[in-house]
């Protein structure tokens, strides 16, 4: 390829490779969401059709992205785990954050018409943002994914009180103040006493958001990538997209969900 005089410009590229042999966790946010659901009239304190999209959408970005072993969601965000053999950009922390950003988008907007009815609209677009971590071991990702699911927990309960109160008459200030210093029993007192509503028994994609996992149980995976050829890691990632997508709404704080489902997680 023939080279200019001003080719010298890419020298201020920087370089940003992610640490390997770490998961990476890409964590997508709507980016002002609040105002994108009042504006779209999405029902409180849960739309059913709004966290199906969303599930949807993150469901196709791991269909499409092989590298991604784990996926957790939850109102308007979710991440996506890479497993630490992960090669995918030569792990570049800009090409991974904005191309998940940008397909996840791209799909949301792809699959709207068959959630809502009523068009997007130019100035009220969905539009995410994202970011990469990184967790050098796999008790670090599970902790990481067991404070999303309580921050699931704990803003749900909060929501559906909140709502509720709403609804049977209270301004959102009141509402608020009502709620300012109570605990979890305080809220779920509430709820039943004044509203007959048993917390427990709501569906669980409401109160512990949403799973999406690889069936990996039969890929083995225990060679590091640069112990791998580049046809070996192209015949491991043909396992990986090969592999069965489940989506769940499971508790994953419990231990039975990483010594059962995903005890293959240990050997990658």
């Amino acid at each position: 390829m023939a080279k200019s005089r001003f080719e010298y410009v890419r020298e201020f590229e920087r370089s940003d490779e992610l640490l390997r042999n770490t998961w990476i966790v890409i964590r997508l946010d709507g980016r002002g969401f609040h105002k994108f659901t009042a504006f779209y009239d999405f029902a409180k304190p849960n739309d059913r059709r709004a966290l199906d999209l969303m599930n949807e959408a993150a469901r196709r970005v791991v269909e499409g992205m092989a590298d991604v072993v784990l996926a957790y969601g939850q109102s308007d965000e979710y991440s996506f785990v890479l497993q630490p053999a992960c090669a995918l950009f030569d792990r570049r922390e800009s090409k991974l954050v904005s191309t998940f950003a940008s397909t996840f988008t791209a799909w949301y907007v792809f699959l709207w018409p068959q959630y809502f009815d009523r068009p997007l609209e130019p100035t009220h677009l969905p539009t995410f943002d994202s970011r990469a971590v990184l967790y050098p071991s796999l008790a670090n990702l599970r902790d990481y994914m067991s404070w999303r699911q309580a921050d699931c927990h704990i803003n749900n309960l909060y929501n559906t009180t909140f709502w509720s109160l709403v609804q049977s008459g209270l301004t959102p200030h009141d509402a608020e103040q009502r709620l300012m210093g109570t605990v979890s029993a305080d809220k779920n007192e509430i709820l039943f006493s004044q509203f007959g509503i048993n917390y427990n028994r709501l569906d669980e994609i409401y109160r512990k958001g949403t799973v999406i996992v690889r069936n990996l149980e039969h890929v083995d995976r225990a060679e590091p990538a640069e112990a791998l050829s580049k046809r070996q890691a192209e015949r491991a990632l043909k396992k990986l997209r090969a592999a069965r997508i489940d989506v769940l709404h499971v508790d994953i704080i419990d231990e039975a969900f990483w010594t059962g489902r995903c005890a293959w997680l240990q050997r990658l």
